[in-house]
């Protein structure tokens, strides 16, 4: 009978859901060898997880397609290069349920103001990595594509001051400069709900550096691909620079942002699958002080 742990059961529960009732009741008869006859698609997907051996048996069946895969984990947070077979989104999800951080804070990341870090040898960089975990699931949960239901995006992430910094290099060159909680928080929902566009950070070391400055502001650079449904639009670059609430150690918000975006044109010959911060250390201890 099933090996499966509660949160593969969980998991494989919200990916069987993709299907249609046809394809859950044949996969049904397929894992059962027909042997058990069910009466509706709860009892079929019940039946499909007890027969199953593990995660990995289910995930790989030809029901259970890629795009559900891809769908699933874009729900749960984790952005994948359109282009991944389904060995490579299997292998992800694995990862992902196998994690020891794969409890609640997977499906609900915290609000910006929630954000947790170590109260003792704090860590810039794990901070780092769980803002940006929490921050481009928000954004992205925005994108109509996904059909999935928005999460709670809105000023509330940001200081009443907050500046945003915006390039913009494709086919032309744009800059935009803004500055408030409310327009800042507009102009970045404008780019996933009405550009449509996906932001996949890339949050190997490579990808991502923090640093903390003695007068509390903690900065993160992050870089990654933008893409919109299944095209590659180009790479990101990002840099936020975040402060802690006053009355609460573990709270939060984004005081300032710097947005490059180059669109593929604009990248001749370098590879965009897993894309470096350009930003050097030195430079980002120049804009902590500055």
């Amino acid at each position: 009978m099933s090996g499966l742990s509660e949160t593969e059961r969980l998991g494989l529960k919200k990916i069987l859901s993709l299907m249609t009732t046809g394809d859950l009741m044949s996969l049904s008869d397929t894992v059962t060898n027909k042997v058990i006859v069910v009466e509706n698609v709860s009892e079929a997907m019940e039946t499909i997880l007890s027969f199953s051996r593990n995660a990995e048996e289910l995930l790989k069946r030809r029901k259970v397609q890629r795009d559900m895969i891809f769908k699933y984990l874009a729900k749960e947070g984790v952005m994948m290069p359109p282009n991944s077979d389904k060995h490579q989104l299997v292998k992800r999800t694995l990862e992902l349920w196998s994690s020891a951080q794969v409890d609640d804070t997977v499906t609900r990341r915290p609000r910006a103001s929630d954000s947790r870090d170590i109260k003792e040898g704090f860590d810039p960089l794990v901070l780092a990595h769980q803002f940006c975990q929490w921050f481009f699931q928000l954004l992205n949960s925005q994108n109509p594509s996904l059909g999935q239901q928005p999460q709670e995006w809105g000023p509330q992430h940001f200081w009443p001051d907050v500046r945003l910094q915006l390039a913009s290099r494709a086919a032309i060159e744009q800059r935009d400069e803004l500055q408030g909680a409310e327009v800042v928080s507009l102009r970045l929902l404008a780019l996933t709900r009405g550009e449509r566009l996906l932001f996949c950070p890339n949050l190997e070391p490579h990808g991502l550096k923090a640093l903390a400055s003695p007068h509390g502001l903690v900065l993160v650079g992050v870089a990654g691909t933008i893409h919109r449904d299944s095209a590659c639009l180009g790479i990101f670059e990002q840099i936020f620079g975040l402060i802690r609430l006053p009355l609460d150690k573990n709270s939060w918000k984004i005081k300032f942002i710097k947005l490059k975006i180059r669109g593929q044109d604009a990248l001749p010959g370098m590879e965009v699958t897993a894309p470096a911060l350009s930003y050097t250390s030195s430079e980002l201890q120049h804009l902590c002080n500055s």
